[in-house]
């Protein structure tokens, strides 16, 4: 059985950047025209992927998901504490869809070049993720979820002008935290790498 104090690294960093990117996703920015396009949670969450990977070549695909599992009660009852209950929801439902998506994908390519699974399975994950978070979160359709809590209809239901296309504003935030997303974990890749070296280092 995994040793459960190995994993307790893993968890406390998966917990906080998943708490963080769900407060921090409220909030657009604001800066350089960005507000229809970008919210600050993409800047955050993307690095939960590189814990997840970290975790997965370290100490096994197990390990990962026991940490996914952990990571993901935690970090629900925290955000239904400190965002919404529409927001917990959602985000747990896209973390535990997506997260055991990268960590399936990730063992496919274990035996790749070193940043291919890194890079595959969190471009994959991050669509999934955010296509269900953004859907779930921020769509006129789940509205009720926050009513039936207590709280007030967050939704991003009117439209915008992003990208050169109208669309709903949750629509074009969803388009660029997803390509930011995307960015975010390719510059993940130069500490996946780090962590690698130092690793085999010490095992050398």
């Amino acid at each position: 059985m995994q040793n459960i104090s190995r994993l307790v690294p893993y968890i406390i960093a998966m917990v906080v950047i998943v708490v963080a990117a769900n407060i921090l996703v409220q909030t657009q920015v604001q800066y350089f025209g960005l507000q229809e396009v970008l919210t600050w949670g993409a800047l955050t969450y993307p690095f939960a992927f590189l814990v997840n990977d970290l975790t997965n070549r370290h100490l096994g695909s197990a390990a990962a998901r026991k940490v996914v599992l952990i990571g993901f009660v935690i970090a629900v009852i925290l955000s239904i504490w400190l965002a919404t209950p529409r927001i917990a929801i959602a985000s747990g439902t896209a973390f535990l869809v997506a997260h055991f998506l990268d960590i399936s994908i990730f063992d496919k390519l274990r035996n790749n070049a070193w940043w291919v699974p890194p890079f595959i399975s969190t471009f994959i994950g991050s669509v999934v993720d955010t296509v269900i978070f953004f859907s779930m979160a921020f769509a006129p359709t789940f509205a009720g979820i926050d009513a039936a809590f207590g709280f007030d209809d967050n939704s991003l239901g009117f439209p915008a002008s992003a990208f050169g296309i109208e669309m709903p504003l949750w629509a074009s935030l969803a388009v660029g935290d997803m390509i930011v997303k995307i960015c975010v974990g390719l510059f993940a890749l130069i500490p996946y790498g780090g962590f690698l070296k130092v690793t085999e280092t010490k095992a050398a």
